[in-house]
């Protein structure tokens, strides 16, 4: 009987271990990449058998990805609007704001072209990159371009308007034409120049005042495991979250 009593408690043992391993799958905005590696990494450290997979690219191409069926648990976006396709179409629970991000530009260390504020991006054959227009960063400099005054533009007041030598899919590859050589200066997030280690200097301006953007989270509805992907979510808007994401350069949400 204590024999039958031991072997059935060694099997019900077993059945509860092998069990514990589970993998969530985050997607996540290319300028979160530094941040929520990070932050994958103590999500794990706090939830032994979790498996953080994390995808980072453009917002947009997340969102589409998300509404064309990619398998997704989280989303992480650089912008309300992106989130709203996603939970407009049902397939996003409950956005939460998270963090908030500005633009700055992007220049070579010691900035030799002398670059002050967006106005010196008009200048005739300077390199400029940013974002395309559907894409959060990009959206943030067509309105931070239209905030500016333009000193010394026909009419005044009308604002900068760029024309960028190329428009990236995401700010990581912005950021990476400016620290190759390839462009003179790029519209990026605050916290892409701090996460390049020094390859980039970043150059502030006040019409980045008027193109913040708030980046929102959400489980999604396709998620494999919905109590682990609400874990998650609570996880970067709380207080560890929160912490890692200030340390890289985000503002409060």
């Amino acid at each position: 009987m204590l024999g039958s009593l031991l072997l059935l408690a060694a099997s019900l043992a077993g059945c509860t271990q092998p069990g514990a391993h589970r993998t969530l799958t985050v997607f996540a905005a290319s300028s979160l990449s530094g941040a929520f590696t990070r932050i994958g990494e103590r999500f794990e450290a706090a939830n032994p058998g979790v498996d953080v997979v994390l995808s980072f690219a453009g917002s947009s191409d997340l969102a589409a990805q998300i509404t064309q069926g990619a398998p997704a648990d989280v989303f992480a976006a650089a912008d309300g609007a992106t989130m709203e396709r996603v939970a407009g179409a049902g397939q996003a629970l409950a956005p939460e704001r998270f963090a908030t991000n500005s633009l700055v530009i992007a220049v070579a260390p010691g900035n030799p072209h002398g670059i002050t504020g967006l106005a010196d991006l008009a200048r005739p054959g300077l390199r400029v990159v940013a974002c395309a227009p559907q894409v959060p960063c990009g959206a943030a400099a067509h309105r931070a371009a239209a905030a500016a005054r333009g000193e010394g533009s026909a009419g005044g007041g009308g604002g900068v308007v760029l024309h960028p030598v190329s428009e990236e899919p995401n700010v990581t590859d912005v950021l990476g034409k400016v620290t190759s050589g390839e462009a003179d200066a790029g519209l990026v997030y605050a916290t892409d120049v701090q996460r390049s280690g020094g390859a980039a200097e970043a150059v502030r301006f006040p019409e980045a005042a008027q193109a913040v953007n708030a980046y929102p989270i959400a489980a999604l509805t396709g998620a494999r495991d919905a109590a682990l992907a609400g874990e998650f979510v609570r996880f970067v808007v709380g207080e560890e979250g929160q912490g890692v994401l200030a340390d890289a350069g985000f503002g409060a949400p």
